[in-house]
Order: structure tokens, then C-alpha cells, then sequence
């Protein structure tokens, strides 16, 4: 007795769904092409030629994804900006050591393929790409039955970027004295999530409708800005000594990473405003400040560290391109404290 035959997609692997949606893709990833792409979307690698302005480069790397944030997005189906946050946690990582962000590939993954859900997701790839001044070159679409509840999916994604090497950010120039800008977040970004998503139940019927005009799920799914263009004008400007990008760890994780052993950023509390969204979330979790900074961007989603005379000037310029900055503290020798307080 003979047995049915078995196809891809009696075992829950639609090709015809994966073909659609490369075609439905193409187009956006064609708005992100810059100079260097030689070969994009379509074969098994891209290729990628480093611009022939760099003398010195040196490559740099970022990856990471977009953490328990998608629960929302799949909970409120809200898909379309989850890509912008996926794009800038790893370009926003290379821009601190002084690079241009160059290349991006992404990594989507599922149990069964909704084309209009995956094209939304990487259409917000691709514009954060495209805000970035970074080409969308590859990426995988990976459907595995089995391996993820319906409706449910993962994103990971890295970005390679580009640095002469005479111009690499490290900190090692960072003295006592020295001013700290923050320029301000666009609200949680993308980490944290565990802790807001614990808010949301808490908070129930309770949550409020708005938080700083516009509407609670919109504030809350707003995507992680992306810093690239603005704060690769303000490197070319200014003598800048050292970049943070505030992430998982908030301010007092992510800031000693990039100071010499021996020096503290001071930090001043109230030089930067505490959003409705922010103290919100402060207020339903029922944390003190120490935890709020060392959970969340709290409202500051890269430092910038300068020169006191310099402080000013490379504000202004952040300013003219649309960054709200602060000037939120100093650096000064370490002493006995932590590398970062905040009082």
C-alpha cells in the first residue's frame, strides 16, 4: 500500500510564501543602497566594497535584537516599527566607537510565514536603514514549523561599520572635567521590556490613555532613535572624547563602559526631564532612582563626552540637527564611589 506523498509544505514550509515575500522586499531594500554595495538582496552573500575615501579603515561589528518588546508587537499587532529598533540597537553600538554604519543584515525567523507581517517588519528594516545612511545588503527568512507559537516571531540582526583608524573612539582621552551631554531617548527603546511588560499587567484597566501626547501603546512601542546621521556631523565638527549608547544597564552600566579606570561620570539629577512614560513606569514598578537608572535609558539614549571648552559649540551643532540635548554632568576623579553617580 502506498503512502501519500509528503511536500515542503505538508510539512508547514510554504516556498511560494518565501518567494513573495523576497519580491515584496526588494524594493525597500533597493531605497537603502549606497556606495559600496556590489551585490545585495539574492545570492548567497553580499558583497560589500569599503569606500576608497577610508585610508586606514577599520571594520566594525554590532549585533543584537529586539528583546521581549516583540511580545507587545505580536499582543497589539504592531509590527511596523519593531524593524527601526532592530536596525538602531546595532548601528548605534558601531557609531560609539566612531563609525559609519555601512551594511546591515537581518534575521527573521517563524513557525509559519505571514507575508504581510514579515514585509512589515523588514519595511521598518529598511527604513531604519535608510535613516542611517546604511545599505540593507542580505538577511535570512527562516520558517520552522514547530519552533514558534502562531502569530509569533524572532528578530536578530548586525550592522559592520567603518572607522579610520586614527579616529577610533576608545575614552582613553577622557579627563577630569570634562562635560557629559545626553541627548535625549524617544522613550524606553528597546530594552527593559520584561519590567514595562510587568507594568502593563500591573496596571491593568488602570494604564493611562496618553502618556506625553500620544496614545499608550504608541508610547510605549515608539522606536529606539537612531543617532547615526546627526552624530556622525557632530564627530566631523568637534573634538568628541568618547560615545555611550545607554541600552540594557541604563545610564550607570553603559556609561563606565567607555571611561578610563580611575575617573566618575557626575552625573546631576534633574538636568534632563523625566518624561510621563518614564515616570510612569517609575511610579507602577515602585523603584527608587538607583534602579530606574540601571534598567532604563530613562530618558537619555547616548552620551556624548567633551572638552569643557568644546561642550558648547557641539551642543549647538547636535541642536541644529534636531538632537534635544542636556548638558547632564562632569567627570571627575573616581575615588572611592562608583564610576557613575547620579545626585
Amino acid at each position: 500500500m502506498s503512502q501519500t506523498p509528503l511536500s515542503y509544505k505538508d510539512a508547514g514550509v510554504d516556498i511560494v510564501a518565501g518567494d513573495a515575500l523576497v519580491e515584496r522586499i526588494k524594493p525597500l531594500a533597493k531605497k537603502t543602497m549606497r556606495e559600496g554595495v556590489l551585490a545585495g538582496i539574492g545570492g548567497f552573500g553580499a558583497l560589500f566594497e569599503v569606500p576608497k575615501r577610508y585610508k586606514e579603515p577599520v571594520l566594525v561589528s554590532g549585533t543584537d535584537g529586539v528583546g521581549t518588546k516583540l511580545k507587545l508587537a505580536f499582543e497589539w499587532n504592531m509590527h511596523d516599527t519593531v524593524g527601526i529598533d532592530l536596525v538602531a540597537m546595532s548601528v548605534n553600538d558601531v557609531l560609539v566607537q566612531g563609525a559609519e554604519p555601512l551594511f546591515f543584515l537581518d534575521y527573521f525567523a517563524c513557525g509559519k510565514l505571514d507575508v504581510d507581517t514579515a514585509a512589515a517588519v523588514v519595511g521598518g528594516i529598511a527604513k531604519g536603514c535608510e535613516l542611517s545612511g546604511c545599505a540593507l545588503i542580505g538577511g535570512e527568512t527562516a520558517e520552522m514549523p514547530g519552533m514558534y507559537p502562531a502569530g509569533e516571531y524572532d528578530l536578530a540582526g548586525f550592522a559592520v561599520g567603518a572607522v579610520e583608524k586614527s579616529k577610533i573612539l576608545t575614552g582613553q582621552n577622557v579627563q577630569a572635567g570634562d562635560v557629559v551631554l545626553g541627548l535625549a531617548s524617544s522613550g524606553v527603546h528597546s530594552n527593559g521590556f520584561s519590567l514595562v511588560r510587568k507594568c502593563i499587567e500591573r496596571a491593568g484597566s488602570n494604564a493611562p490613555a496618553t502618556l506625553d501626547g500620544k496614545p499608550f501603546k504608541q508610547a510605549l512601542m515608539e522606536p529606539t532613535r537612531l543617532y547615526v546621521k546627526n552624530v556622525l556631523a557632530a564627530l566631523a565638527a568637534h573634538q568628541i572624547k568618547a560615545l555611550a549608547h545607554i541600552t540594557g544597564g541604563g545610564l550607570l552600566e553603559n556609561i563606565p563602559r567607555v571611561l578610563p579606570e580611575g575617573l566618575a561620570a557626575h552625573l546631576q539629577k534633574g538636568s534632563w526631564p523625566q518624561t510621563e512614560l518614564f515616570a510612569w513606569l517609575q511610579k507602577t514598578a515602585g523603584i527608587d532612582d538607583i534602579e530606574m537608572n540601571r534598567t532604563f535609558n530613562n530618558g537619555i539614549g547616548m552620551v556624548v563626552v567633551v572638552g569643557a571648552d568644546t561642550a558648547e559649540s557641539c551642543a549647538a551643532t547636535l541642536r541644529a540637527a534636531g538632537e534635544q540635548v542636556y548638558t547632564i554632568g562632569r567627570i571627575a576623579a573616581q575615588g572611592q564611589g562608583a564610576q557613575v553617580v547620579v545626585a
